[in-house]
């Protein structure tokens, strides 16, 4: 099923004053980034308890689709679902949303890993 987290988009974020400083805007490559470790820990918390420790390594990003622009004083919610696993690798997809709106997607591509085979 789908897990939900969600994040308060603060002024206080550091890479406001540079991107933009007279609007700012979330980054779209930070939006990613926390879909990417959203899916992650969704994976690991698939797996239970005895495969904790396990690392994640990204091996793909697709359809990634930016709707809307996150300013500060938002809620970014980030929604996440597995739709495939095949032993050691996942596919994702997740959605960041604003207020219901989506404002970001992509199907997230993983590999799980024990750090002894790294």
């Amino acid at each position: 099923g789908v897990q939900t987290c969600a994040l308060p988009i603060s002024m206080n974020e550091p890479f406001f004053p540079g991107h933009f400083p007279a609007k700012p805007v979330m980054p779209g490559v930070l939006i990613l980034e926390a879909l990417a470790q959203s899916c992650a820990l969704l994976a690991i918390l698939s797996l239970g308890p005895d495969q904790a420790g396990k690392l994640t390594f990204l091996m793909g990003i697709d359809g990634a689709r930016f709707r809307r622009q996150v300013v500060p004083g938002d809620r970014l919610e980030l929604q996440v679902e597995v739709t495939k696993q095949k032993g050691p690798v996942w596919k994702e997809k997740g959605t960041a949303l604003v207020d219901g709106q989506v404002c970001a997607e992509a199907e997230v591509m993983a590999m799980l890993v024990d750090p002894k085979d790294a």
